[in-house]
This record gives structure tokens, C-alpha cells and sequence, in this order.
């Protein structure tokens, strides 16, 4: 429902704006653009011809210009700072804050970087290439340097006097950090702290000594999880000296969390985030990333296929002796995967949230397995039903019923296994994918059925 009422709010700007630019009803226009959101904004100008985007960004204020700036994409963010005049390209960078300047350079070419780069004035510039020079994904990367800070050995009226200064180009200032003569993080105290303190009390009288931090080189996934857990609004980023180097806000936590989500559900499909398309990618661009994002582990799977079939060969003797145990091979190998899958989703899930850790771990797989077991009994009791109303033979009911259950618990115990593992060994859980964990139930879901079916027909 709130995406339905979402699509049609933007068809709603969207048609209201392509009516006013063929009116060149430009008054009206520059007032509509100035209520609307600036997230709204970036998202008709995506959709817009570039001589359409250029009347379109001419006609908001520089304040509106910079959010829309901050919203809109790298490439986008490129094209539309060409346009612009020296002084107008100045105006907004300026305005901007400096990790939204990284996260639109950072997908640019380098000697694109440098060109946008050259219009930031010579803090600004310097601040802009020491965030550049982390790698991608990490904390000193996501974070931001404008920030406030005082000195421990400050009073509480000079380090009002020092916020009212500086506040304006600060991200936040909820929170204000305190550090001693070798900008080393001390402390911290909240605005409202620092507010209701006494004017000539001293900063490390009031400040709070109990800090919570994460280095330069974290991964910017777990720095989403501190926050996330201790319910900060920002976080102060330090170096190995323990010199504050930046914060990283609620804001850009935000952006961390969807980008890492959407990273895990792309590797669990066995696909990646290249499938992302933008509007003015061709169809050539757009077939030639999903290919190369699919291809190889669709290859993986053909090796499972292959794998799956040199089983069944080795049983054509029994497949042959009654092809009625054909007719559920399909039935058992997607039973499987179904089972397989969920519980490979609940561990990976789990894993992300922190909640196997220690004795978590075989809790998780003492949960799974009991499920598994579970289903498969009354999936079993299911299908030899259901094999009996179909006419087959009582012994066939009892093998299908049988490989059932076995087949829905092993699928459960590899479906959470597997993410354990690749986490034991330091990959990325999210790659235990549903084309592998399919691929490796089918194989074993094949080897219980026609072994069983076998040992059970030579037996009786």
C-alpha cells in the first residue's frame, strides 16, 4: 500500500512538472519545486531529458540545489555540476557535506574527482582526499569531518561560545566531543548536558568518559550494528592513536544498512549489485551485467546438475525395475530446497543480527534440525498418503514417505550448516546462495531416495 501511494505520488510531480516545463510556466514551477521534498526532486530529474534537468535545477534556491545534490546520483551529480557557472559550483559544494561529496565522487573516474575537487576550498579539498584514501566500505570512509569538538581543559561558556562558531558547518551537534591537546577522544558530552551546565564549570568536570568508538579501518556493517545497538545518533570515528578523525551519522547509518542489505539479497540470489540499473543504461548494458552476475554460479549449479545425474545413472537399474519412483523425484528435490532455503535465510539472518554467537550457534542448529525433523514427518505422512490415492504400490508409499523425511531433515541441518561454515572460515554468509544450497540438497536428496529404494526393494 505505502508503495503503490508512493509511485503515484511521484507520477503526481512528475506530471505536474512536464506540464509546467511545456507551459514554460517557470514562476509556478520554481514555487512547486520549492515545497516539494529535495528526495522528490532527484527523482523527477531522473526521469527528465538533460536540457529539461537543466531549467529544472536553474530554478530551485541554492539551499534546495544543495539537497537535491546530495540525492541525486554520481553520474547525474557529474553532468549537472558541467552545466553550472564557476561561482554557482563553488556556492554548492561548499554547502555540501563532505561525506556526500566522497559517496558522489567515489564512483567518478579519478581525473573526474580532481576536476570537482579543484572548486572546494583548500580545507575543504584537503578534508575530501584524506576521506577518498580509505578503502571503500570502511568507517573512515562513510564518515564526515565536520563535527564539534572542544578541549577537556575548556569552560563550559567557552565551549558554547566555540559551538555557536562552528555549528553552521557542523553534520550534528547533538553530540560534542571532547579532546585533549593532541586531538586524542576523551570524552563526550550531549547538547543538552552542555546547555544546562554551570557557564564556568570545567569540560572534564561534565563530560562522560564512557565512550563508544569505532576505528577507521571497521567495516562500515559493523559500524551500522553499534549504532544500531546502542542507539546513537552519531558515532566518533578514531585512528589507532585514538586521535578523533570524524563521526559517521544516523543518516549515512541508514544508507550503510540498505546498501548492505541489498548487497546480502543480490549474493543469496547468486547475482550482485551491477544488476542495478540506472535509466539511461542500454538494453546491451543491462543484459551484459546480468549475465556476468548470473553466469557464474549458474555454471556451479550445471556441475550440481551433472553431479545429480551421474546418481541417477548409477540407480538405472532400480529406476528401471519400477519407474513409478520417477514420477516423485520432483516432488522430493523441491521439497528439499524449500527447506533448505529457509533455513539457510534464518541462519544467514541470524548471523547479520548477531544473535549466534557462542552457544547461539548450536541452539541454531539444534533449532533448525528439530524443524526439519518435524516437517518431514508430517510431509512424509503426506505424500505416502498422497502416493497411495495415485495407485502406487504400498512399499512405494513407504520409500517416498521415508526419503520425505529424510531428505526435508538433512536439507534443514545443510541449509544451516553451510552459512556456519562459510562465516567459520571468513566468508561472506550471504554467498551460501540458494543456487548452491539447492544444488547440494538435490545431490543428497537423490542419494537417500534410490539408495533407500534400493535397500528396501532388494529387501522385500
Amino acid at each position: 500500500m505505502e508503495v503503490a501511494m508512493s509511485l503515484l505520488m511521484f507520477y503526481e510531480y512528475l506530471s505536474k512538472v512536464e506540464r509546467l516545463l511545456e507551459e514554460n510556466n517557470e514562476v509556478e514551477l520554481h514555487v512547486y519545486l520549492e515545497d516539494m521534498h529535495a528526495a522528490d526532486i532527484a527523482e523527477v530529474l531522473e526521469n527528465l531529458e538533460d536540457d529539461q534537468q537543466e531549467i529544472v535545477f536553474g530554478l530551485l534556491s541554492t539551499e534546495k540545489a544543495t539537497e537535491v545534490l546530495e540525492e541525486i546520483n554520481s553520474e547525474q551529480f557529474s553532468d549537472i555540476l558541467k552545466n553550472l557557472t564557476y561561482e554557482k559550483k563553488v556556492e554548492l559544494l561548499e554547502n555540501m557535506s563532505q561525506d556526500d561529496i566522497v559517496d558522489k565522487l567515489s564512483e567518478l573516474p579519478e581525473s573526474r574527482q580532481q576536476e570537482i575537487i579543484a572548486f572546494l576550498d583548500y580545507e575543504d579539498a584537503a578534508d575530501v582526499k584524506e576521506l577518498l584514501i580509505y578503502e571503500e566500505g570502511t568507517a573512515g570512509r562513510s564518515m564526515t569531518k565536520d563535527f564539534v569538538s572542544v578541549r577537556k581543559n575548556f569552560s563550559v561558556y567557552y565551549a558554547i561560545e566555540t559551538l555557536r562558531a562552528i555549528a553552521p558547518d557542523a553534520e550534528t551537534i547533538y553530540y560534542v566531543y571532547v579532546t585533549d591537546n593532541s586531538d586524542r577522544l576523551v570524552g563526550v558530552i550531549s547538547l543538552r548536558e552542555l546547555i544546562i551546565s554551570s557557564p564556568n564549570k570545567p569540560i572534564d568536570a561534565i563530560m562522560n568518559e564512557n565512550l563508544i568508538t569505532v576505528n577507521v579501518h571497521d567495516d562500515q556493517e559493523d559500524v551500522a550494528k553499534v549504532v544500531s545497538k546502542y542507539d546513537l545518533l552519531a558515532i566518533p570515528v578514531v585512528d589507532d592513536d585514538n586521535v578523533l578523525r570524524g563521526i559517521i551519522t544516523i543518516d549515512d547509518v541508514l544508507d550503510i544498512l540498505e546498501e548492505e542489505a541489498t548487497e546480502d539479497i543480490f549474493k543469496f540470489a547468486g547475482a550482485s549489485e551491477t544488476e542495478m540499473y540506472e535509466n539511461d543504461d542500454t538494453l546491451f548494458e543491462r543484459v551484459k551485467n546480468s549475465v556476468v552476475s548470473r553466469l557464474p554460479w549458474l555454471i556451479i549449479t550445471i556441475f550440481g546438475g551433472l553431479l545429480s545425474a551421474s546418481v541417477l545413472a548409477k540407480f538405472q537399474g532400480t529406476i528401471s525395475a519400477n519407474a513409478t519412483l520417477a514420477m516423485f523425484m520432483p516432488l522430493l528435490t523441491g521439497m528439499g530446497g524449500n527447506v533448505g532455503t529457509q533455513s539457510s535465510t534464518i541462519t544467514v539472518r541470524n548471523i547479520a543480527t548477531h544473535v549466534i554467537e557462542g552457544t547461539g550457534i548450536l541452539r541454531t542448529l539444534i533449532h533448525e534440525i528439530s524443524v526439519g525433523l518435524f516437517v518431514g514427518i508430517v510431509c512424509s505422512v503426506l505424500v505416502g498418503i498422497a502416493a497411495i490415492i495415485m495407485k502406487a504400490e504400498f512399499h512405494i508409499a513407504i520409500i517416498v514417505g521415508i526419503s520425505m523425511w529424510a531428505n526435508m531433515t538433512t536439507a534443514a541441518t545443510i541449509g544451516t550448516i553451510v552459512p556456519l561454515v562459510f562465516k567459520k572460515i571468513g566468508i561472506d554468509p550471504a554467498v551460501a546462495s540458494a543456487p548452491f544450497i539447492t544444488t547440494t540438497i538435490d545431490l543428497t536428496g537423490l542419494s537417500i531416495y534410490f539408495s533407500l529404494a534400493t535397500f528396501l526393494m532388494t529387501s522385500l
